[in-house]
C-alpha cells in the first residue's frame, strides 16, 4: 500500500523557500566546505525518496567546523522518520565526539504519521541526544517554517533558537487540532509564531526579518562559541572604543534617574558591539555577547532606562540563560550592576520568582569561568548577591566611586531604622534627608565594602576597561600587555 505522506493536520506551509535545504545547509557554512552525510539514505516503506527529508553533514563557519542538521520541507513537510532520525543522531553523536556545535534548520511537521511508533522513537533518539550534547557542545535551532509536536521539542532543548518573523512557527499542536479539541479557532502565527515565542513565552531568544539574516545571525553567533574541543577563539587585540572617554559622563548623579546600560557597554567592549541574546525578553536586563580585549565574553547586565534595572521571575531565568551557558562553555562572565531589588508584589510571587531568582544565583555559582563584576550605581538586597556577587564565586569585583551598595537603599533604610525619631521630627523631611546622608556615608559607600574585602578596588569609569582586560589576561595566563 502507498501512503501519501502530508504534513500533520494544521500545519500550513508557504510555496515558496528562499532556499533547499541543502542551499540552507551551504549558507551556514564557509563557501565550499559543506560535506553531506548519507544523501542516499532513503525509508524502508512508504514514499522513498533520497535524503528521506533530512540533510545533515559538516562543513566550517568561519573557519570553525560545525555539524548541519537541515530539514528538507520538500519531502513530507519534513516530517521525522526512522531512516530521518537514523541520519540526525548520527551527525549529533559525531559532532559530540568531534566537540563541534550543532546547528538544526528546523523545518518540519514532526512525527511522520504514516511510520507510527518508529517515528516516534526516532523523534525520542534525536532528543535524547540533544540532551546529551547539552554540557559537550552548543546547539543553535534555526526555525525556518512551521515546526509542530516533535519537531518543536528538540529546539527546546538546544541553547539559542532563532525565528523569523512572519513564516516560522513552534508549536505542539496546529490550530486545526486545537479547534478540534478546544473549540479555539487560531491563526498559526498568533499560536506559535516569533511574536509569541520571542517576545512572550521566551522559547525563543532571537527573531529576525527574514530567512537570510536568520543564517548570518547564526554565523554571528556561532564566532563567539568555542568548537572542537577549544575554547572561544581570541581575536588580535583591538584598539580601545571610541565611547570610553564618555563613560564619566554617563551616569545621572540622581539614582532614580534612568540612563541607557548599552551606551557604558559601548565605552567597555571591543568596538562597542553586544550581540544581545533575548532582547525583547525581561528588557531591565541586558544579557548577550560581546569582546573583551580579542576574547568572547558573556555579558549580563542591569538596564536601568528599563523599569529601574529590577529584577523579577523573568529577568532571572534569561541572566541564568546566559551564565549557564556561558560556564558549561567556557566562556567568561562580565557584569554590570545598577540594580534596586527584585520586584515586590503578589504577582512576582505567583511566577515563583524565588525559584527564578534561585536558578541565577546557581548559575553564577556553577560557572568555573573567569567572572568580572562592576558595580556601576547601586546594588541593594538579594538582588546585590544574584548579580555576580563575591559570594557567588566572582572572581574580581569593582565599583565606580559613587555606587552604593546595601540591604536597601538609604531613604527606605532611613524609614525603617528612624521611624519614631522621624515621628517627633519638627522637619521630618530635613530629618530624612539628614539621616540618608549620613546612611550613604557610613554604610552604603562603596570603601565600606573595598574595606571588607568584598570589592577589590573602586575605579574611575574610563579605567574599567584596562582594569577588566588586565584581569582576564591574568586568569588566562595571557601575558601580553593590556589593552587601555
Amino acid at each position: 500500500m502507498t501512503l501519501d505522506l502530508v504534513d500533520p493536520p494544521g500545519v500550513v506551509r508557504s510555496s515558496t523557500r528562499l532556499r533547499s535545504a541543502r542551499e540552507r545547509a551551504e549558507a551556514l557554512c564557509d563557501p565550499g566546505t559543506f560535506v553531506e552525510l548519507e544523501p542516499l539514505r532513503r525509508a524502508r516503506s512508504g514514499i522513498q525518496r533520497d535524503g528521506d527529508g533530512v540533510v545533515t553533514g559538516w562543513g566550517e563557519a568561519n573557519g570553525r567546523t560545525i555539524a548541519v542538521v537541515s530539514h528538507d520541507f520538500s519531502h513530507a513537510g519534513g516530517s521525522i522518520g526512522a531512516a530521518f532520525a537514523s541520519k540526525t543522531t548520527r551527525i549529533q553523536r559525531l559532532a559530540i565526539e568531534r566537540r563541534a556545535p550543532i546547528v538544526y534548520c528546523n523545518d518540519s511537521g514532526g512525527a511522520r504519521i504514516q511510520e507510527g511508533i518508529e517515528a516516534l522513537h526516532g523523534c525520542g533518539e534525536v532528543m535524547a541526544l540533544n540532551v546529551a550534547a547539552q554540557r559537550v557542545v552548543p546547539q543553535i535551532s534555526v526555525i525556518l517554517g512551521p515546526c509542530a509536536g516533535a519537531a518543536a521539542y528538540s529546539p527546546a532543548l538546544t541553547d539559542w533558537v532563532v525565528m523569523v518573523r512572519g513564516s516560522s512557527q513552534m508549536f505542539l499542536t496546529g490550530p486545526e487540532i486545537v479547534r478540534a479539541a478546544t473549540g479555539e479557532t487560531i491563526l498559526p502565527e498568533d499560536l506559535g509564531g516569533s511574536d509569541i515565542h520571542a517576545r512572550g513565552s521566551g522559547v525563543a531568544h532571537l527573531d529576525v526579518a527574514d530567512e537570510g539574516a536568520a543564517l548570518t545571525t547564526v554565523r554571528r553567533l556561532l564566532g563567539f562559541l568555542p568548537a572542537a574541543g577549544r575554547l572561544p577563539r581570541r581575536l588580535s587585540a583591538p584598539p580601545p572604543p571610541a565611547r570610553v572617554l564618555d563613560l564619566p559622563m554617563l551616569v545621572p548623579a540622581e539614582r532614580r534617574k534612568p540612563f541607557d546600560m548599552r551606551a557604558v557597554l559601548a565605552g567597555i567592549v571591543d568596538a562597542g558591539v553586544v550581540f544581545e541574546m533575548m532582547p525583547h525578553i525581561g528588557q531591565s536586563l541586558i544579557t548577550g555577547f560581546a569582546r573583551l580585549d580579542g576574547q568572547p565574553v558573556g555579558i549580563v547586565a542591569s538596564q536601568p532606562a528599563r523599569r529601574g534595572g529590577i529584577l523579577d521571575a523573568r529577568t532571572a531565568t534569561k541572566g541564568a540563560r546566559l551564565v549557564s551557558f556561558c560556564g558549561r562553555f567556557g566562556i567568561p562572565v562580565l557584569t554590570l550592576v545598577d540594580v534596586p531589588g527584585f520586584m515586590p508584589g503578589s504577582a512576582e510571587e505567583r511566577r515563583g520568582v524565588i525559584t527564578h531568582g534561585a536558578e541565577l544565583l546557581k548559575a553564577y555559582v556553577e560557572a568555573d569561568v573567569p567572572k568580572l563584576t562592576v558595580i556601576v550605581r547601586k546594588a541593594y538586597g538579594g538582588a546585590y548577591i544574584a548579580m555576580g556577587s563575591r559570594a557567588l564565586g566572582a572572581h574580581f569585583i569593582w565599583a565606580w566611586p559613587d555606587a552604593e551598595i546595601a540591604v536597601m537603599g538609604p531613604e527606605a533604610a532611613v524609614g525603617l531604622l528612624h521611624r519614631r525619631d522621624l515621628a517627633r521630627a519638627d522637619d521630618p523631611i530635613a530629618t530624612r534627608r539628614d539621616l540618608a546622608e549620613e546612611y550613604r556615608a557610613t554604610v552604603t559607600r562603596p570603601e565600606v565594602a573595598a574595606r571588607l574585602g568584598l570589592v577589590d578596588d573602586i575605579v574611575r569609569p574610563e579605567e574599567t576597561r584596562a582594569r577588566l582586560t588586565s584581569a582576564l589576561r591574568f586568569l588566562a595566563g595571557d601575558d601580553r600587555p593590556a589593552v587601555t
